[in-house]
């Protein structure tokens, strides 16, 4: 019999609930009845309110700070990025996550789901969509370095459950439609050839994994 997680998993921590991908998930966190802990740079940031929404300003490089905010819940969803404009993207991205598991480690939170990249993904055997041409140079730093988290960071960690949820090469704005493919490794791409998912649909599936794993230690990805 499967059960329905949210009726024990209902405290979890979203890092980074002010950007694009984090205000979609808050709202969709929100929306299936969860307590969350917001935490973000700037809590003038979020503008919302909810009765079970609470906001921590937190610099996640401040692991002590961190650890004592995690404490106490039931999950963990990173999406942190230090910014696609931040001159120092590759190793704030690398400083920041290193950071984040291990605090997500020393305060026992039990599960990890990072919101992932898709330049990691395979676009054929062996080859990677970041290192073909189809990546704007300017984004490569911020591209290479969650890589380098996936990789370097996650896969060699089994203290952790801890998933990396790599959308589709086209992140875009966008309500859900609940139609969508999920996969491991591979870029999913449509009929025509294009890798695409809305905000909205990658939202409810992050959500579905918190609430009926099916992924532990490894990758998944989405696409239409």
């Amino acid at each position: 019999m499967e059960h329905d997680f949210r009726k024990v998993m209902k405290k979890i921590v979203l890092i980074g609930a002010s950007g694009f991908v984090g205000s979609a998930l808050l709202k969709e966190a929100l929306g299936r009845g969860y307590k969350v802990c917001a935490v973000v740079r700037n809590e003038n940031h979020i503008t919302i309110r909810h009765p079970r929404l609470t906001v921590a300003s937190v610099d996640v490089m401040d692991t002590h700070r961190l650890a004592v905010v995690l404490s106490g819940n039931d999950a963990v969803i990173s999406a942190y990025n230090p910014g696609w404009d931040n001159p120092d993207i590759y190793e704030d991205t690398l400083v920041g996550y290193d950071s984040i598991i291990y605090a997500v480690q020393t305060c026992g939170v039990p599960r990890l789901l990072v919101v992932g990249g898709a330049g990691s993904l395979e676009v054929s055997p062996g080859i990677r969509l970041m290192d073909t041409k189809n990546i704007p140079e300017k984004l490569l730093p911020g591209i290479k370095s969650l890589a380098k988290v996936y990789t370097d960071y996650l896969v060699p960690n089994h203290e952790i459950d801890w998933v990396f949820f790599a959308p589709a090469q086209q992140l875009e704005p966008g309500v859900a439609t609940h139609r969508f493919r999920l996969g491991k490794d591979e870029l999913i791409r449509d009929n025509e050839g294009v890798s695409h998912i809305s905000l909205g649909d990658y939202a409810v599936a992050m959500m579905d994994e918190l609430e009926h794993p099916r992924h532990h230690y490894e990758r998944f990805t989405i696409g239409y």
